[in-house]
This record gives C-alpha cells, structure tokens and sequence, in this order.
C-alpha cells in the first residue's frame, strides 16, 4: 500500500511539472536554434528509434534511458547494448553507443549506465585570412553520460530518474553540463477478452508514459579558442583578448505517450504508439508508431513524425521545417536465446530514419540479456 501511495505521488509531480512545462515553454518555433546541446535529443539507439521515437508508454529495458527511463524497471536481469549509428549519411558523422543495465534484486530497482559519443569526422579549418583552408583539420565531438534508477511502485506503475553528464566541444574550446531527466509509467487492461497460456502480469494491454527530459542548468563554452591575438595599434605589441560565450539553455521537452498491444494470440501481437512531444525550443511534434511482434523473437516496426510545416515548401514555405527529418521510420529485430529454452538471449536491431538531404540515418544496434 505504501508502494502504491509513493507512486501515485510520483505521479501526481510528474503531472503537476509537466502542466507548468507546457504553459512556460511549449511549441515555441521562435526559439529556434537558440537551445545548446541538441545532441541530446538524438535517440542512439536502433529499436527503439524504428518507432519515430512513439512509444514513451510501453518501451522496455536500457533503451528506456532515452524514451522513457521508467521502463528500465523491466530489466529482469542484466542487459547489454551496442549501437552504431550513421548520422545523416554522407556528413560522415558517426554515433557509438554504449549500455549496461543490473536489476538490483526484489524490490530494490534497476540502475543504468549508458555512453553516447557523437564524431563528426574531420573538418577543415578555415580562417579568415585563409578563408580556402589552412591545411589543417580538426573534429567536434559530444559525450553523454548518463546514470538511471527505475523502480515499479506497483504491478501497475513504474517510475524512475536519469542525471546525464555532457560534454561537447573541440580541441580548444568545450563545454560542460548536467541534465536530469524524469519519467513514470502506467499500465492497465481493458477489455475482457484473456489470452491462455498468458501469465496474468502479462494481460495488460493499455500503457500510459509521461517524461520530463533535458531538465538543467546552463551551459557556457570555455577554452583558448575564445581568444584572439592582434598587434596593438597603440603599443605595437602582441595582445590577447578573451572573450567570454553566452549561455544557453538546455533542449527541454515534455513526452506524453499511450500505447495499446493487440494481441492476437500468445505468440503474436501489433503494438500501437503514439506520443505527443512538447519542445522548448521548436515546434511540438507528434508521433505513431506500428509494430508487429512474433513471440519477442521477431518485431517489425515503422513509424512517422509529424510537426508543423513538415508537408511546406522548405525554400519558402511558412513556418518551414525545423529540422532534417521527413517523417517517415522503421526497423527491424531478430532476437532468440543462445539455447533452447535458456534465458540468455542475444538480438540484433536495425532502424532507419527518413530526411529530407542527404541518405537518412541508418542505425545498427546488438544486446545481450542474461
């Protein structure tokens, strides 16, 4: 009872922040390209980002450090994921991933530990008194770190918190920061109908997820790459000038997703996503998301993505479109134990998102659970 009253409680927070997040900053398409750390709305991993990033209410294990953290109290055991993704093909920018999950045992939660480092290959420098290249290169990179605890208050909500540490930058100037994220769950049954050879726990089929995301202070860029050497008209001496970076804020976001699992017998099941997501700093966006599951052993998936302007002319239209994304996703796993019979299984995942330049984002994802 006591269990059932502190998740309520989570809840009912949850719900009360994100009210006042959606009146203080939602769908704000002015405030555009003024946020800093985007990369953290970049979803590295291949399952779940098949689904247009759409199922906030029912997303299971380490890949909920992303969507939802709260589905990380799923992880029965010990889960491992590596993911490789190919940004915006053609730019050259890679994304390796990272991820390791531990259940700590009954009743005290699950704890997740996950890497996300973005390269963006080799850029020539440029200057302005050599505005054609200097000969030299030089390479932007991100690093997310991130640490959950998620637990079930009940056999019907879950819930759970994500303090991400963020670095970005290049060899001369960086920047440094902290993000938190939080995130509940909800789960029910609708409807009479009972699928046999099903275990109870696994009759709900109507799931509810709400996460606050990107939530901190604000970051300011820090180096020697802010400074700038010139000879003193007055003195005719060398001078070196600091200069100090504005701050800006995080990419703040609000998801609320539902999710309904048809399951058409034991063995195969089609889980409908949607999920609408309020952003701080462009327009709000929302999502669906199909999937087909045989048995957890094979899942197919697609996804689209909607937001303002996404069907306009993007060389005039108005509002144009605020990001590189068409719409359109999808994916695929295969997934079975190293045995029959075994608990120890090992999958493969791929996804693919549509854009509007260059060849899309191709993500391939491996995961062990033991």
């Amino acid at each position: 009872m006591a269990k059932m009253k502190t998740g309520k409680k989570l809840l009912a927070t949850i719900v009360l922040m994100s009210a006042a997040f959606q009146f203080t900053y939602a769908g704000n398409g002015d405030r555009a390209g003024s946020a800093g750390s985007t990369d953290l709305l970049i979803n590295p991993w291949a399952r779940s980002s098949g689904w247009a990033n759409a199922n906030t209410a029912f997303c299971r294990g380490l890949e909920s450090q992303f969507m939802n953290v709260a589905g990380l109290s799923f992880t029965k055991k010990t889960e491992l994921i590596f993911s490789h993704s190919m940004w915006l093909a053609g730019t050259g920018i890679n994304i390796e991933s990272f991820g390791f999950a531990q259940n700590l045992g009954a009743q005290r939660g699950v704890i997740g530990l996950s890497v996300m480092a973005l390269n963006s290959g080799k850029i020539s420098e440029t200057t302005v008194d050599q505005p054609e290249g200097t000969g030299n290169t030089y390479q932007v990179s991100n690093l997310n770190i991130a640490l959950s605890y998620s637990r079930a208050f009940s056999k019907k909500i879950s819930g759970g918190i994500t303090v991400r540490i963020i670095t970005q930058g290049l060899s001369n100037v960086n920047s440094t920061g902290f993000a938190v994220d939080a995130g509940i769950m909800y789960k029910t049954k609708i409807g009479k109908r009972k699928i046999e050879g099903l275990p109870d726990d696994d009759q709900d089929n109507l799931f509810f997820g709400i996460t606050l995301k990107n939530i901190g202070p604000r970051m300011r860029a820090n180096g020697d790459g802010l400074s700038t050497q010139f000879t003193s008209p007055i003195f005719g001496s060398l001078v070196t000038v600091e200069q100090r970076s504005a701050e800006y804020e995080m990419p703040a976001l609000m998801n609320i997703g539902v999710g309904y699992m048809y399951r058409i017998n034991k063995s195969h099941s089609l889980d409908f996503a949607f999920n609408f997501a309020t952003h701080s700093f462009t327009y709000d966006q929302w999502t669906l998301g199909l999937q087909y599951n045989f048995k957890n052993m094979l899942m197919v998936r697609g996804g689209y993505a909607f937001e303002e302007g996404i069907f306009g002319n993007r060389e005039g239209a108005t509002p144009t479109m605020l990001n590189a994304f068409f719409g359109p996703t999808g994916g695929i796993t295969f997934e079975a134990p190293f045995k029959k019979g075994g608990t120890t299984k090992i999958g493969f995942d791929y996804s693919f998102r549509a854009t509007y330049n260059f060849g899309g984002v191709h993500s391939f994802g491996a995961r062990f659970t033991i």
